[in-house]
């Protein structure tokens, strides 16, 4: 039930509701029509008593009119009669059958809704028909019970269409959600849910503004800097001592790496940001990423089976760049071996275990204590292009070696 939508919610309770109501509406008509039979046969129970023994005290016309009165019937004339017993011998049905062969006998007649009582006594033959008021209960209870129905219906779908704008917003939080940012949120009544479309839509205006003023935050900052880092370069190049130069140098070659790198985690981790999907082969992504390496391809062992991908070539480039760089970076042997597995690459360096699990080192500036080198983006930018590649990262060690394990989606 916690997992239940609201309106999964809503639909299974009028469900019930309405099953446990018809339920009740067919054991009411059960009940009534039991109830309706009981009190007909009880009422010409009577009628065929009291006929019966009057009929055996010889009455007067008077007497016998009086109880036609009381009885609520009435006397046939000779024509109507006639067309009645015809009626009662083609479709008659019998409802009652009463008295005996000595005191008489009486026959109770349905022909559609009319009821006609045959009498035979003491030589007297009466056919009589039963103008007691039809009882309305049933009729009334049917009304009752559709209307019920229908009024339960009507709330139903009155709830559902309060709830048809919650729907609406779910659909436009999922598509902002998604990285569209320039969606708005429409709401036309003051109601609850239209004060949380208000204030949901207010919270993306918000994200909005704080999204572009972080976007211009990154590029004026990146482009400070690069402005010195160049300038200090021309700098340094004038130099005579050359320990001190080679320290600055590589001083702003790191602070060169850190703008570069952050700059790939703006433009990647950008919700709006996707890939562009093609089929590639998998050497050319390893030629392509060797040579953004710029180092001697001795030290990348390949031994990998080509294939064909579906990826966005720059990205995978960047994610094979970016896990041969930190297997050479960490080896003993400055050396890393690229090799395939089924649907998988793996990156084997010699080396010592990681301490942590690999969710502590896709996190942005995670890394072991006692390593100097990089800053800790590497696995970062890995981890969120490959999420984005509806790819996965995989790590294990096994036999002295760290091996990272990259998912493939094959053509």
């Amino acid at each position: 039930m916690k997992n239940l939508s609201v309106t999964t919610f809503i639909h299974v309770l009028f469900s019930v509701a309405i099953s446990i109501l018809i339920a009740t509406f067919l054991l009411f008509l059960s009940w009534n029509k039991d109830r309706q039979k009981i009190e007909e046969f009880k009422r010409y129970q009577l009628i065929s008593i009291t006929f019966l023994s009057n009929l055996q005290q010889n009455p007067s016309k008077e007497k016998l009119q009086k109880l036609y009165t009381n009885m609520h019937v009435s006397l046939l004339s000779p024509k109507k009669r006639k067309e009645i017993k015809k009626e009662i011998t083609k479709e008659g049905n019998t409802i009652f059958s009463g008295g005996s062969s000595i005191i008489g006998l009486v026959r109770v007649f349905a022909i559609k809704d009319a009821r006609y009582i045959y009498i035979q006594s003491m030589g007297t033959n009466l056919l009589v028909e039963d103008n007691k008021a039809k009882n309305y209960n049933f009729e009334y209870a049917i009304a009752i019970g559709f209307f019920l129905i229908a009024l339960l219906l009507l709330i139903y779908l009155a709830i559902l269409k309060k709830l048809y704008p919650l729907k609406r917003l779910h659909k436009q939080i999922q598509k902002f959600a998604q990285g569209n940012t320039n969606i708005h949120i429409t709401y036309k009544y003051d109601d609850e849910i239209g004060k949380i479309a208000k204030s949901f839509d207010d919270a993306i205006m918000h994200i909005k503004a704080l999204g572009a003023s972080r976007n211009l935050f990154m590029r004026n900052v990146m482009h400070e800097l690069k402005t010195p880092i160049t300038k200090g370069r021309i700098v340094i190049e004038m130099l005579e001592d050359t320990s001190t130069k080679e320290v600055l140098v590589r001083a702003f070659e790191r602070m060169n790496e850190l703008i570069s790198e952050l700059g790939e985690v703006e433009r990647i981790t950008t919700k709006s940001f996707e890939p562009r999907f093609e089929h590639v082969m998998l050497s050319d992504i390893i030629q392509e990423s060797q040579k953004l390496l710029m180092i001697h391809h001795s030290l990348i062992h390949v031994n990998i089976q080509d294939m064909k991908l579906i990826s966005d070539k720059k990205l995978m480039v960047l994610v094979i760049k970016n896990l041969l760089d930190n297997g050479i970076k960490y080896a003993q042997d400055q050396s890393v071996t690229i090799q395939t597995k089924h649907k998988h690459i793996e990156i084997i360096s010699k080396g010592v275990a990681l301490t942590h699990p690999l969710s502590y080192y896709v996190e942005p500036f995670s890394q072991e204590e006692k390593r100097s080198a990089g800053f800790g983006l590497g696995l970062y930018i890995v981890d969120n292009i490959l999420k984005r590649l509806g790819c996965t990262l995989d790590y294990k060690y096994e036999h002295g070696n760290n091996i990272f394990i990259v998912s493939i989606k094959l053509a």
